[in-house]
């Protein structure tokens, strides 16, 4: 059973988003050549060739994300180091892109992105900070090994709840 099926979700659509852009800039790059167009004097082939790599980074970024999405849902645990920043930064670009959708493109697009960016930020705040999947109903706490002294209530600062016994002088 799936516990958290976010994850799985974002990993889907995040590989779907990097076929998606790789794709749209391959087929910008070749648009441009095609047509032999030229902006403000630049090369048409320099034009091409700088589409078709951007739209290869941008594809293999995205996959990137889309892979520690997917090991955050078989793992089941929040991810950690270069995966938590790399999910980070996707929320930054789809919440830009997202701007600029809005401003260029449309409402639609605009909230493709957003939707995008809630399931990134889902991603990063449901996993608490435990290692391993989540367990839920009571725990046995009194098996071996267990001492009554660990099983003290804590307070915040880690002291028991209760003062130590008094000293007794002879």
């Amino acid at each position: 059973m799936i516990r958290r099926p976010v994850a799985w979700v974002v990993a889907v659509v995040l590989f779907a988003e990097a076929f998606g852009v790789a794709m749209l800039n391959w087929l910008m790059g070749d648009l441009v050549d095609a047509q032999n167009m030229s902006l403000a004097g630049l090369d048409p082939d320099a034009m091409s060739t700088s589409s078709k790599i951007g739209g290869v980074v941008f594809g293999l970024y995205f996959a990137l994300c889309a892979l520690v999405a997917l090991l955050v849902a078989v793992r089941d645990r929040q991810p950690a180091g270069l995966g938590r920043v790399l999910l980070i930064s996707a929320a930054v670009v789809h919440g830009l892109l997202g701007a600029v959708a809005w401003a260029l493109i449309g409402w639609p697009q605009f909230l493709f992105m957003v939707v995008v960016l809630a399931l990134i930020v889902l991603v990063l705040v449901t996993y608490d900070g435990r290692r391993g999947p989540v367990t839920t109903g009571p725990q046995d706490t009194n098996g071996p090994g267990t001492s009554e002294a660990s099983q003290a209530p804590q307070e915040a600062g880690g002291s028991p709840l209760t003062p130590p016994a008094a000293p007794t002088t002879p």
